[in-house]
């Protein structure tokens, strides 16, 4: 457990990194509707794969120059010159898979919103509405759940990668899908209040 200066217990994985709290206190668990937010966060979660989330956050604002703002109609139509140029920004994760899988997730995002809405469709997987946990530590909390496997298969047969059932997981802890504020966390009570689900452990 973590204290800020005003003494508030957050979560054991938030440090006393200001990006890293603020994105704890802001960010993480609330329950996020909104089909672009969705599709930036998706593809964030899976530029962490191997990485530590802060690294992600700190490049976060990087991220959104390069892709404007994760215009899924821009991130589509690169063409590998542009792929090739992304690869020598040093304000992004330099790694050729994932820089192109970027570009197909983007693709495939498209090709879903044809089809859905993307919003509903990825909330779908915990019936539409948030699913709120009530883990005393940490060490209770899930990397993996069969939701999270459900969306991850889902999303490979889209055409999407970096979406495994870990990554998937994340995804729905950080957008509000799974509410995983542990009960010492200052957070819990807040966004469990407001509930429109209760998942029991």
């Amino acid at each position: 457990m973590k204290s800020s200066r005003n003494d508030l217990s957050r979560c054991h994985w938030c440090s006393a990194d200001p990006i890293y709290q603020a994105y704890h206190d802001q960010e993480w668990g609330v329950p996020e509707y909104d089909a672009q937010r969705l599709f930036e966060k998706l593809l964030l979660d899976g530029f962490q794969a191997g990485l530590s989330w802060i690294t992600i956050l700190k490049k976060r604002k990087r991220y959104r120059q390069v892709y404007h703002g994760f215009d899924a109609q821009f991130m589509a139509a690169q063409t590998d010159a542009d792929l090739q140029e992304l690869m020598l920004d040093p304000g992004i994760i330099r790694n050729r898979l994932k820089v192109h899988a970027a570009r197909q997730n983007a693709r495939s995002w498209l090709a879903l919103a044809e089809q859905t809405d993307p919003a509903a469709w990825l909330w779908q997987f915990v019936g539409g509405r948030p699913l709120i946990n009530h883990f005393a530590v940490h060490a209770e909390v899930p990397a993996i759940t069969t939701e999270a496997q459900a969306m991850s298969k889902a999303l490979k047969q889209a055409g999407f990668s970096f979406v495994g059932p870990t990554i998937c997981y994340a995804f729905m802890q950080a957008t509000g899908m799974v509410m995983d504020h542990t009960l010492e966390c200052f957070r819990h009570a807040e966004l469990a209040g407001g509930a429109a689900a209760v998942k029991q452990q």
